[in-house]
């Protein structure tokens, strides 16, 4: 594994833990200024300020906890693609039953400042439904 892949697999591991933890300015130094995120059914979200909005609301209903596999990394120079499983688990705060979604994502990153950062990202998560 090169140095370049393991500083992305980092930046996944700081994604999930920062996000369980709420802490949106650790995910936000995550990702581009320009980001750009497609989800099922949904206009693009472009930039920070625009996923920041998103996942705050998100925050303030409940908790997000997930696992993310990293199941391909390419690295071209300063640009690097990925294509991971996640699932996701939102909890509401006000009780309730969970909401699971599973699915897969394909990020294209950048190196800005000698880190690499989310520029794009196909978030193609599907909500699981229980089994009966």
């Amino acid at each position: 594994m090169t140095g370049d892949e393991t500083a992305i697999r980092e930046l996944v591991a700081t994604w999930m833990r920062a996000t369980k933890e709420g802490d949106m300015r650790s995910v936000l130094e995550l990702m581009t200024d320009d980001v750009v995120f497609l989800t099922c059914g949904n206009p693009p979200m472009a930039g920070r300020v625009a996923f920041e909005t998103a996942a705050r609301s998100g925050i303030r209903t409940g908790t997000i906890d997930g696992k993310s596999q990293i199941d391909e990394i390419c690295v071209l120079g300063d640009w690097a693609w990925m294509r991971t499983t996640l699932t996701v688990t939102m909890t509401p705060s006000a009780g309730g039953t969970p909401v699971r979604r599973s699915g897969n994502t394909l990020s294209v990153l950048r190196r800005e400042g000698g880190k690499w950062r989310i520029a794009r990202d196909a978030n193609m998560l599907t909500v699981v439904t229980p089994e009966a």
